[in-house]
């Protein structure tokens, strides 16, 4: 059974209900980070090798966007989010009782994985609304899935300094549990849809790469936007971690606080992606976002402009990312969760070279090096925008 026929499928409260999942379920890819020294002291490892378990749980949720997600164009979405989160809270237990690092090193794996139904939620949620709202229901979702990723240090920080980091996983077990059931009543059954090979599926996402510009445009857009984002929130906590700032694990993690402040902005844009805003959006926020890193250049010696280029990039960098997909939601209805997963892997693909980049510009140059390279995605984000403008302007004459 699925939801009741005489409540709007996205109503107030059902939207809430995605986005609060959103931000729960991405959150369990980020609940490690600051338990790292923590859990290498239980298993007598290193704390670099306690990384890996950071790295796998990231690592699982990019196979679960490319290699599930696009199911959600064959296959019931509402079945398939029940079975991921039930998946998803069995192996938070397992990492909850993990009695050795490797099992824990496995259920990261396996928690990341499943917890890509995030991205089954966001197409579920493009595809039930109006045209003139698509924009504004993605950004209410996505609100919600940024909050989980900046508020996951906070929180887990906070449980691990009072309990152990053994309760958060417990505790996000409960969490994902109480959400397989709300989900399952909340959301309604797919109309039956002709039936794709699996072989097939993940082959057309060659075919929509080679076919769609706006989908290949986007997801580079994203690719550099989300670099940028990961290397401020890498190369923070190397600025934050020594003099003169000198900060505890569980003080740094109260600058997300901040980044939270800014998820506002996504539920904007969508507003205006929906006004058919999308082109003009992506140039001023592309120049928010280079701008965000002159704020963020003299942070050494300045809270206050640490603050504000914080606020300024996490405003820029989410309202970027709802606005191409106010434009990608609108190019194949029956595509949406394969699209998805091109998008939404292109994007960890920049997350991940903005968090090695970030590392290796504060080894060899600090935080002035961080800055430098955290403005040179942006920069070249603009710059191709301008030319694809331009060369769209030329197209249309």
């Amino acid at each position: 059974m699925g939801a009741d026929p005489m409540t709007p499928v996205l109503s107030r409260n059902r939207m809430g209900l995605f986005a609060t999942a959103a931000g729960t379920l991405v959150a369990n890819i980020y609940y490690a980070q600051p338990l790292l020294a923590d859990i290498a002291r239980g298993f007598g490892r290193r704390p670099e090798q306690a990384g890996l378990l950071v790295t796998l749980a990231q690592l699982g949720y990019a196979l679960g966007v490319l290699l599930i997600v696009p199911l959600g164009d064959g296959v019931d979405r509402r079945r398939l989010v029940s079975i991921m989160l039930t998946i998803c809270a069995g192996s938070l237990v397992a990492a909850s009782l993990s009695a050795g690092f490797a099992m824990l090193a496995l259920a990261s794996l396996v928690v990341g994985v499943a917890s890509s139904a995030t991205m089954v939620l966001v197409p579920y949620v493009a595809s039930h609304a109006a045209d003139a709202e698509r924009g504004r229901r993605t950004g209410q979702v996505m609100t919600g899935l940024l909050l989980g990723i900046l508020l996951a240090r906070t929180v887990s920080g906070f449980v691990a300094e009072w309990t152990s980091w053994r309760v958060i996983y417990a505790l996000a077990a409960v969490a994902v549990s109480i959400l397989a059931i709300a989900l399952r009543r909340a959301m309604v059954t797919d109309p039956p849809r002709p039936h794709i090979a699996y072989r097939r599926l993940l082959g057309s996402l060659a075919t929509l790469v080679r076919t769609q510009p706006e989908l290949r445009h986007r997801a580079f857009y994203a690719l550099l936007a989300l670099g940028s984002f990961s290397v401020l929130w890498t190369g923070l906590t190397y600025l934050l971690a020594a003099p003169p700032y000198s900060y505890s694990t569980a003080a740094i993690g109260l600058f997300g606080l901040l980044g939270a402040a800014g998820a506002a902005s996504a539920s904007i844009a969508g507003r205006l992606g929906d006004r058919g805003l999308e082109s003009a959006m992506t140039g001023v926020l592309a120049l928010l976002l280079l701008g965000s890193w002159g704020a963020l250049a003299p942070a050494g010696r300045s809270m206050v402009w640490l603050i504000v280029g914080i606020i300024v990039l996490d405003a820029a960098a989410q309202g970027l990312q709802v606005t191409h997909q106010s434009v990608l939601y609108s190019i194949d209805a029956d595509a949406r969760s394969r699209i998805t997963a091109v998008f939404i892997t292109s994007g960890f693909i920049g997350m991940s070279l903005g968090s090695a980049l970030a590392g290796v510009m504060n080894d060899a140059y600090g935080w002035t090096g961080v800055c430098l390279i955290g403005a040179t995605l942006p920069a070249v984000l603009l710059a191709s925008w301008l030319v694809n403008a331009a060369l769209d302007r030329f197209a249309a004459s």
